[in-house]
């Protein structure tokens, strides 16, 4: 079994803000989008699911004594010795449940807002086999969704979804929040505002005169959907601009007005 913590990098006493930096900095090296290797990016994943995972944590700390036979030699089965006490049934019951299969699956916030169906390799005996699932629209990072019947043996497949941060958009439940550059002189006079989606429309709104550095400017509706049907707000953030290069004339007459 491998060693998550020094996959990660940190010490077994190491806290959990210390294990999430850790985490982050080296997804962040050697992530496929970023020309990363896809096993040492899925070995650091796994290493963080279960240690960023304080039940998961405490469980690989102290596993479990895993009993395979007798002094001398001699193996058993839990299910025969159930057999032998409770009938024979009993071992072929539950045999026949059907069984958990537990991933996760890294998503895009695009993926978020549209939704859709992504396939996912799940391992069997025989190796590994794709299926398709769907993505909730709205779903949350950290969130687990169970698909029923999915998993190798006719059991139920749990993903709990990790939606990747995105470098324009923040989120805030069903909001987004993203930053538009707007030069002083359309804050002062006012001017319309155009900014793309993250779906990549464009919308067109109106940035009032007198408009403040970081003001947010709300665009009701046009956030991400839930499967219940509600909509969150974008909400645009005006970022102010100072133009290098000013007429002399402007700037007596700002000089004489804030005199």
């Amino acid at each position: 079994m491998s060693d998550h913590y020094a996959t990660l990098g940190v010490s077994k006493t190491a806290t959990p803000d210390e294990i999430k930096r850790a985490f982050r900095k080296l997804a962040s090296q050697h992530h496929p989008d970023k020309g990363g290797d896809t096993a040492k990016f899925q070995s650091i994943q796994a290493a963080y699911d279960t240690l960023g995972d304080t039940v998961k944590r405490a469980e690989y700390d102290n596993p479990r004594p895993q009993f395979s036979g007798f002094p001398g030699g001699a193996q058993f089965n839990m299910n025969d010795i159930f057999g032998q006490m409770f009938g024979q049934g009993f071992g072929q019951q539950r045999r026949q449940q059907p069984q958990f299969v537990r991933m996760t699956l890294w998503i895009r916030l695009h993926d978020v807002a549209l939704g859709g169906t992504r396939p996912v390799a799940v391992g069997t005996p025989q190796g590994q086999s794709t299926i398709e699932v769907e993505i909730p629209l709205g779903i949350n990072d950290g969130d687990n969704v169970q698909y029923q019947g999915l998993a190798p043996g006719g059991g139920d497949l749990v993903i709990q979804f990790r939606v990747h941060p995105d470098n324009t958009w923040q989120r805030n439940g069903l909001d987004l929040v993203t930053d538009v550059t707007a030069d002083i002189w359309s804050m002062i006079l006012g001017s319309d505002i155009t900014v793309q989606t993250l779906t990549g429309s464009k919308l067109t709104t109106v940035m009032p005169s007198g408009t403040q550095p970081r003001t947010l400017i709300r665009l009701r509706g046009h956030g991400l959907r839930d499967r219940s049907g509600n909509t969150g707000d974008l909400m645009i953030r005006v970022m102010p601009t100072i133009p290098t290069t000013i007429r002399p004339e402007l700037l007596e007459a700002i000089e004489k007005y804030r005199q």
